[in-house]
């Protein structure tokens, strides 16, 4: 069987509205479950994409901050 992971997750948002996309967000980060983690990522995927320079410089800053308060010794 052949599973587009990708194309599932997005046909699963499709019809999301703004707080049904934060709702999504908000309770895989919460949950804290690694089958959500696939699904964060696509949604990262297009965050990404839509993302001028700046906007990704950011997230990056972002990302590496959140790295080093999650490995303090690191």
């Amino acid at each position: 069987m052949d599973l587009n992971l990708r194309k599932a997750i997005l046909s699963n948002i499709a019809e999301n509205d703004h707080e049904q996309l934060e709702a999504t967000i908000v309770d895989a980060i919460q949950d804290g479950e690694e089958k959500m983690l696939p699904g964060l990522g696509v949604l990262f995927e297009l965050i990404w994409k839509q993302s001028d320079d700046e906007e990704k410089q950011e997230m990056i800053k972002s990302l590496e901050q959140g790295v080093h308060q999650a490995n303090p010794g690191s």
